[in-house]
């Protein structure tokens, strides 16, 4: 860590240079940040203590719903502070700690995706036996390997980006510490971190978006054979939030990751759909589409009051 001493601290140069604006948008994002936060909490809470959500299908909920909160927590906070304060500083070793843990979070959301779009085709093709093979057991283990499986990636990521030495620029044309916002700063061969970005990426994200592929065509395939139009509509319902959560993690993260790197607009957006926008977004997709979690917050509700 001597090497990085040469530069302390990082400048993330946010969104917007404009004082006025600035103030906008730290209105804007802490009332995104406190609906994302009271969204996952009812959605979590809901589904711990309602009796009628017991399935293997809303325990991965309540898992993405507490990983929405962490992924949100670890960017949304420093944001706020830097949209209100003049220096907009982050230490090196502030925004290294940032960056694994966006990686991780990031990266166990992906496998949870891919979990449950695995769930959901158990409970398509065999759900007559939906309650044996997905057993407790099996879904806690499936968590757990999903944190377990990110954090070793990000772990392998930062521990190769420790040998990155930043010399002389400051500026991080982003309002977040990522991996490719600080290759531009580094003085020093950025190709071992960048292969390391690479091929985790593709064997991480790409790999669990592949799974999510292969068990929507096994879905399709289960619901093209069922013969009565209402039992193909249940199917389709059942399997329509997590598709539109899905398209909303990837669309916007593989697109921040595999391009390259330049502090465009187009980044920023990217980076704020993952990392604000669906956090916030998720508990309204489930809930919206889902009349058994709108019963239990309607049941939940009349308990408090």
């Amino acid at each position: 860590m001597g090497n990085h001493s040469v530069v302390p601290k990082f400048i993330l140069l946010g969104l917007s240079g404009d004082t006025q604006i600035q103030v906008l948008l730290f209105v804007l994002f802490l009332v995104i940040y406190l609906l994302t936060m009271v969204g996952n909490l009812v959605m979590l809470l809901v589904v711990r203590i309602d009796s009628h959500l017991c399935t293997p299908m809303y325990f991965f909920l309540g898992q993405l719903s507490f990983l929405d909160l962490c992924h949100s927590s670890v960017t949304v906070p420093k944001l706020l502070e830097n949209l209100l304060s003049e220096k907009k500083t982050i230490s090196v070793e502030g925004c290294l700690a940032q960056v694994f843990f966006v990686f991780a979070t990031g990266g166990t959301e992906s496998c949870l995706l891919a979990v449950m779009a695995y769930d959901r085709y158990v409970a398509i093709s065999s759900p007559l036996l939906y309650g044996q093979v997905m057993n407790r057991q099996l879904c806690v283990g499936l968590v757990w390997g999903s944190w377990g499986v990110a954090f070793l990636d990000a772990f392998i990521n930062i521990l190769v980006a420790l040998d990155l030495d930043f010399c002389e620029a400051q500026n991080i044309h982003h309002f977040i510490c990522e991996l490719p916002s600080l290759y531009p700063l580094s003085c020093s061969d950025v190709s071992a971190s960048y292969t390391t970005l690479l091929c985790s990426s593709l064997l991480h994200f790409i790999g669990n978006f592949l799974l999510i592929c292969f068990s929507y065509i096994r879905i399709l395939l289960t619901i093209l054979g069922i013969s009565s139009t209402s039992g193909r509509s249940k199917a389709f319902s059942t399997c329509s939030s997590h598709l539109t959560a899905v398209t909303f993690f990837y669309g916007s993260g593989l697109l921040r990751y595999l391009m390259p790197n330049s502090g465009s607009t187009q980044e920023l957006i990217f980076s704020l759909q993952y990392t604000v926008i669906t956090p916030l977004l998720n508990p309204l997709i489930y809930s919206l589409k889902n009349q058994e979690v709108k019963a239990a917050v309607r049941r939940m509700l009349r308990k408090c009051f």
